[in-house]
């Protein structure tokens, strides 16, 4: 009996590692449709403040910091921290590997058994 429940969930996980690929296919063909969703404002304001971010970094990486002071380059760092934040916090994206999945799917079989 074991092994049947066992066989089972080996075939289904293995249709689900076969389908997986297609379905993130499709989902690459969709992409247009899938930015539209985001609403227009977030994304208008998250490039702004990345455009912003570049600019910054770039004006303190051609400054000239031989001649500043340790509390200036100190300011510096931290601002480049801050900035840094910043901009991982516009990343809203949420990434799960495959294995990951997979895991998923065979906790809920075996809890909705």
């Amino acid at each position: 009996m074991q092994i049947k429940n066992f066989l089972k969930i080996i075939a289904f996980t293995a249709i689900t590692a076969c389908i997986l690929p297609l379905s993130s296919h499709a989902m690459k063909a969709n992409r247009a449709a899938l930015v539209n969703s985001v609403s227009p404002s977030d994304s208008i304001n998250d490039s702004r403040t990345a455009a912003q971010i570049v600019l910054r970094v770039n004006e303190i990486q051609d400054m000239d910091k031989s001649n500043l002071s340790p509390e200036e380059k100190k300011a510096l760092r931290r601002e480049l921290r801050d900035m840094k934040h910043n901009a991982d916090g516009l990343d809203k994206k949420v990434y799960l590997s495959i294995g990951a999945i997979i895991i998923i799917i065979l906790v809920l079989i075996l809890v909705l058994k």
